[in-house]
């Protein structure tokens, strides 16, 4: 049976899907980008804290399910230009333990919602 996650620590969706769904002890979190979740804005006037929000809502969403960035055990990076990678990856390591850090692909793509630079999503498990 699956349960539906739903927190207003981050933004709401954009369209018809949630911001996870909890099914057993398995967590899937659809990618998030840099919307403020009070203000509905984008915050993307500067990579590093796009990325930061873009984390910030990955973790109120972890928070509402009762985890944290250590029960994520996989994560998915789409980012706009490989270019930035490094900056991007600068962010995302503070998040997480590098002797426990996720499974992880960074892919490039053409285009992502609202034309941000960077959209993550996560699986996370609960022991």
């Amino acid at each position: 049976m699956k349960k539906i996650i739903k927190t207003n620590q981050a933004p709401a969706p954009i369209g018809p899907y949630n911001q996870a769904v909890l099914t057993g002890n398995m967590l899937f979190i659809s990618g998030q980008i840099a919307l403020n979740p009070e203000t509905g804005e984008l915050e993307t006037e500067e990579l590093q804290k796009e990325t930061i929000r873009v984390m910030e809502n990955l973790k109120a969403i972890l928070a509402e399910a009762g985890m944290d960035f250590e029960n994520v055990i996989k994560t998915s990076i789409f980012i706009s230009d490989m270019n930035n990678f490094a900056k991007i990856n600068e962010i995302y390591a503070n998040y997480f333990n590098a002797e426990t850090a996720p499974a992880r692909e960074t892919v490039e793509v053409a285009n992502l919602p609202k034309f941000v630079n960077v959209e993550i999503s996560a699986i996370a498990v609960k022991e």
